[in-house]
C-alpha cells in the first residue's frame, strides 16, 4: 500500500544490496525515510565477495529517487558500540527509529568437524550478534516512544538442519528463539518482534561459485544455469530462488500497523518447504 508507512523511519541493516536493498526499496516506497547500513568491506571467512560503499551509495540514489531520503552509514553489526554509534546518528538526523530490519548476514559452508574457528566465530557475530547489538541499541528508544517494529531475517535453515551449514543454522534457529523471548519483554510497550524465514533468495550470498558447489560439488565450474536444478528440487513449487521481493513483501507487512498485534512471530516464505517440516 502506498505510504501506509508515511512518517515512518525505518533501519536496515546489510542495505548494501540484496535482500537489505530490496527491503529498503521497499519500506521507502510505502512512505518510510530510511537509515542504510552496511559493513561494505569482505570478511576472510566468508568464501564470496560482500558488498562495497558504491553498493551503499547505490541503495542511496534508488531510495531518493522514490522521493524519500535515505542516510548511509557504514557500520559493522559484530561491534556494539558502533551500532550505538548508528542508532544515535539516526536519531540526531532523523528523529525517530519506528521499524529496525535485521537483515545483515554471511554464508558459508564446511563440515562440522572441519569448521575454522574463524568460520563459527564470525557466522555467529554477524548473524546473530548483530542482530541482538542492534535491537539492543534501538529498544530503549522503542520503550520510550511507546511504538516500534523489531525484524528479524532469519533463514530456512532455521527451521531445519542442513549439512555442511551447522554453523549457520545456528544462527538462523537462534535468531527465531531470541526475537520470541524479545518480543515478551517489549510486549507492553507497543513493540512487536518478528522473523522472516525465507527459502533460497536471488542474491550475491548464493550466486557465487563457492555455495553453487555445495549443492552441485559433481559439476565442475557449475553457473546459475546448471545449478538451477538442483535447487528447484529443494521445495515443492520448484522454483530455483525466490525474487528479494518476495521476502520484502512480508517484511513491509510485519513493519506496517496491518500487523499490530502480530508479534513473535515467524513467517516462513518458503515456496511449500515449510509444509514438509
Amino acid at each position: 500500500m502506498v505510504d501506509e508507512l508515511d512518517r515512518r523511519v525505518a533501519l536496515i541493516t546489510g542495505a548494501g544490496r540484496g535482500q537489505g536493498r530490496s527491503h529498503a526499496l521497499t519500506l521507502a516506497a510505502a512512505g518510510a525515510d530510511v537509515v542504510l547500513t552496511d559493513l561494505c568491506a569482505d570478511i576472510a571467512s566468508v568464501p564470496y565477495g560482500l558488498s562495497d560503499e558504491h553498493d551503499l551509495t547505490e541503495t542511496v540514489q534508488l531510495v531518493e529517487k522514490l522521493g524519500r531520503r535515505a542516510v548511509a552509514i557504514e557500520a559493522d553489526v559484530r561491534d556494539r558500540a558502533a551500532m550505538e554509534r548508528v542508532i544515535a546518528q539516526a536519531l540526531d538526523e532523523l528523529g525517530q527509529l519506528d521499524i529496525v530490519v535485521g537483515n545483515a548476514g554471511i554464508c558459508g559452508f564446511g563440515a562440522m568437524p572441519e569448521l575454522t574457528e574463524a568460520q563459527w566465530n564470525d557466522m555467529l557475530a554477524v548473524n546473530l550478534t548483530g542482530v541482538y547489538n542492534t535491537f539492543r541499541a534501538v529498544v530503549p528508544h522503542m520503550v520510550e516512544r511507546h511504538y516500534g517494529r523489531l525484524v528479524a531475517i532469519s533463514s530456512g535453515a532455521g527451521r531445519t538442519g542442513v549439512p555442511h551449514l551447522s554453523h549457520y543454522a545456528a544462527t538462523k534457529w537462534g535468531l527465531i528463539g531470541f526475537v520470541k523471548s524479545v518480543a515478551l519483554e517489549v510486549a507492553a510497550h507497543g513493540i512487536t518482534a518478528n522473523v522472516v524465514c525465507p527459502a533460497t533468495v536471488d542474491t550475491p550470498m548464493v550466486h557465487n561459485e563457492a555455495l553453487y558447489s555445495l549443492f552441485a560439488p559433481d559439476i565442475t565450474s557449475p553457473t546459475k544455469e546448471l545449478v538451477a536444478p538442483r535447487y528447484e528440487a529443494m521445495n515443492p513449487m520448484r522454483v530455483p530462488w525466490l525474487d528479494p521481493q518476495e521476502i520484502s513483501n512480508a517484511v513491509l507487512f510485519l513493519a506496517s500497523d496491518r500487523s499490530a498485534f502480530i508479534s513473535g512471530e515467524t513467517i516462513e516464505v518458503s515456496a511449500g518447504g515449510s509444509a514438509q517440516r
